[in-house]
């Protein structure tokens, strides 16, 4: 509010004195719908995360990375007839029986495939 009479003081000589009264009244509605959209800007910036926010811990981060580690050594241990039919059927979400036609083998073959890399992996992931 000393700002709208530190600027009616400033302008004395244009604003005639019938006048002053609504000067003012504008200084102080400007300066309010200012200080509204402010607070809104404000408020928007502070419910926007940074890109690089993240609610994980370092300590997560490690522990994946790590985990990601074991999985790639546990897969790389599977033969190579189980890891090809556990990768087309859980990372390109093949069916059973598409498998079994691009290998030219039968269903129960790529199911017992798939079968025996997960339990590979189980074990071998089984103390994370």
């Amino acid at each position: 509010m000393q700002e709208a009479f530190i600027k009616l003081w400033n302008n004395c000589k244009s604003v005639p004195p019938e006048k002053a009264k609504s000067f003012l009244f504008t200084i102080i509605n400007n300066s309010t719908l200012n200080d509204i959209k402010h607070r809104k800007v404000v408020l928007k910036f502070q419910r926007k995360k940074p890109k690089e926010y993240t609610n994980e811990t370092p300590e997560f981060i490690l522990e994946e990375s790590e985990y990601l580690q074991k999985y790639e050594r546990a897969l790389a241990k599977l033969p190579e007839g189980q890891r090809v039919a556990f990768l087309l059927n859980r990372v390109e979400g093949k069916r059973h029986k598409e498998i079994a036609e691009m290998l030219q083998l039968s269903r129960k073959a790529v199911e017992k495939r798939i079968y025996k890399a997960l339990e590979s992996l189980r074990k071998d992931l089984d103390e994370i």
